[in-house]
C-alpha cells in the first residue's frame, strides 16, 4: 500500500474514493482509525474558477460549520502539500442510491432541511449526489464547498434534477461510459 502524509503524520492509502473538481479523496488509514485524505489538485476546470484552492476549502469548511451543515470534521491541514485530512463518513452515496432508484424520501426531507437553513444564510452547496453520504440513515455533505446563494443553483433548479433517475441523471451517469 502506498504512503500519504499530512503534516509528517503517515498514513497508507487504502483506495480513491473520488476526483473532484478540486482534489482527489483517498481513503486512508492511520492503523487505528479511517480517514478521507483530499489532496488539492491543479488541474483545468472550465465550468468553475477557483483561487487559493486549499484557503478556500478551509473558509468554505469554517462557513458550513458556523451555519449548522452536518458534514465530516476537519482534522488537519497540510498547506504546503495542500493535504486535508477529514473525518471518514461511511454509508453510500446519494449518487449510489439514485443509481439503484433507492433515494428514501427522508433523504430529501434531510436536503430540504440543509437547504433551509443554507438559503437563511445566503449559501448555496454543490448539490450533486457524490456529494453526499448517508450514515445510520443521516445525510452528511462530505464536500466543504460552498458559494454564496443564486437561485439558479439551488436545490430545487438544479439539484434535485440529479436526485433521480431523471433524464439528466441518465445522461450523465451515459456519459461517463
Amino acid at each position: 500500500m502506498e504512503e500519504i502524509s499530512v503534516n509528517d503524520r503517515k498514513f497508507k492509502i487504502i483506495k480513491l474514493l473520488g476526483h473532484g473538481k478540486g482534489g482527489y479523496s483517498y481513503l486512508v488509514t492511520d492503523g487505528n482509525n479511517e480517514y478521507v485524505l483530499k489532496q488539492i489538485h491543479h488541474e483545468p476546470c472550465a465550468y468553475y474558477n477557483f483561487g487559493n484552492k486549499i484557503e478556500s476549502e478551509i473558509n468554505d469548511y469554517k462557513r458550513l460549520k458556523k451555519i449548522g451543515i452536518s458534514m465530516p470534521e476537519m482534522i488537519d491541514v497540510d498547506l504546503k502539500n495542500e493535504r486535508i485530512l477529514k473525518e471518514y463518513i461511511n454509508g453510500d452515496t446519494i449518487f449510489e442510491y439514485v443509481a439503484r432508484n433507492e433515494v428514501k424520501e427522508d433523504y430529501i426531507i434531510q436536503i430540504k432541511n440543509m437547504c433551509r437553513i443554507l438559503y437563511a444564510a445566503n449559501t448555496n452547496i454543490d448539490y450533486f449526489p457524490t456529494n453526499f453520504v448517508v450514515q445510520d440513515d443521516k445525510l452528511y455533505y462530505i464536500d466543504y464547498e460552498c458559494n454564496d446563494y443564486m437561485e439558479e443553483w439551488n436545490f430545487e433548479n438544479w439539484g434535485i434534477k440529479y436526485w433521480s433517475l431523471t433524464k439528466e441523471f441518465l445522461e450523465y451517469i451515459n456519459s461517463k461510459k
